[in-house]
């Protein structure tokens, strides 16, 4: 269950962009959504950048990030970056019952295919090709040219997990729905379910505020905090927005950014502000600012609130 955060401890909320590319509108409602509960809650609002796929990183997009947010008016208290953290990662890591990997995506889906007939979805479960059992132990070291991930074993347990926006409760059989997962790469990157998981804890993040397709890889989250005793933080999976077509906006599909209408003029922060308010189906002025929503937030996210099944809306072109 999504639990309140206990008597005495101050509300703290983020929002974790990773620095890819330019914001497109999508990213910007999460963001305002995310600054709206931290500052609806009178907590702290923290700006974290999820940079630790160094290959798909752009140095010039911290900026255009900071930038973007700071010409709605959506300020934060702390920055920071993951790619300065990696210590706090390998003690995470160290504590957990872990083993190497050496197997590719294409041997993962063989091997499913051949034990079920088909994967299980676009994540297939991994079948415990590498994990160590009574009979066999995995190599100390990696076959010649072929690094070792490190998965982790989950244990033998049901995890569930209530979001605070919608109410529904999701309940994952770690062994076999979620399976031994990665941790770190075999290039050696940490996993963004561990980085984030010890983050939250790290910098005390009470409610965490996100984009609806990081729900299904909730309860395993929740399965790694309790695995290193961090508290649980309450977690609230808003809308994504979607183009004419209802596809999903996305950087790699070409989604028009926030830093385009803010550098040719073509819209005011406060039209901006207003358009993804209506998006969500709140009553706005043409202008507002981020300060004047606080008020549609609390009643969005309320027990009164309605239609938050419906409010993926779309944005036409």
């Amino acid at each position: 269950m999504g639990p309140a955060p206990a008597a005495g401890i101050p509300p703290v909320g983020r929002y974790a962009p990773s620095p890819t590319g330019a914001l497109h509108l999508g990213n910007i409602r999460t963001a305002l959504l995310a600054w709206l509960h931290s500052r609806a809650l009178g907590g702290r609002h923290l700006l974290r950048f999820e940079d630790l796929d160094t290959g798909r990183v752009r140095p010039w997009a911290y900026d255009v990030t900071r930038r973007d947010l700071e010409w709605l008016g959506l300020d934060w208290d702390a920055e920071y970056r993951q790619s300065e953290r990696l210590p706090l990662y390998a003690a995470a890591l160290a504590q957990l019952d872990t083993y190497p990997c050496t197997c590719t995506r294409r041997e993962i889906q063989a091997a499913v295919q051949e034990a079920t007939g088909a994967p299980h979805g676009a994540e297939p479960v991994y079948p415990g090709t590498c994990r160590p059992t009574s009979a066999r132990r995995p190599s100390d070291s990696p076959p010649p040219g072929r690094p070792a991930a490190e998965r982790w074993r989950v244990p033998p347990e049901r995890v569930c997990v209530q979001d605070c926006l919608t109410h529904e409760l999701l309940c994952q059989s770690l062994p076999g729905e979620v399976g031994d997962f990665v941790l770190r790469r075999g290039d050696g990157a940490y996993a963004y379910h561990l980085a984030v998981v010890v983050d939250d804890a790290a910098m005390g993040v009470t409610d965490v505020v996100r984009g609806a397709d990081l729900w299904p890889a909730t309860p395993r989250q929740v399965a790694l905090q309790q695995a290193l005793g961090y508290r649980q933080p309450a977690y609230w999976h808003v809308p994504l927005m979607t183009d004419y077509r209802g596809e999903r906006l996305a950087k790699r599909g070409g989604a028009p950014s926030l830093r385009d209408l803010r550098e040719t003029g073509a819209a005011t922060p406060g039209r901006v502000l207003a358009d993804l308010a209506r998006s969500l189906g709140w009553a706005t002025p043409p202008e507002v600012s981020a300060a004047e929503l606080l008020p549609l937030w609390r009643t969005y996210a309320g027990p009164s609130r309605e239609g938050a099944e419906q409010a993926g809306a779309m944005l036409r072109p």
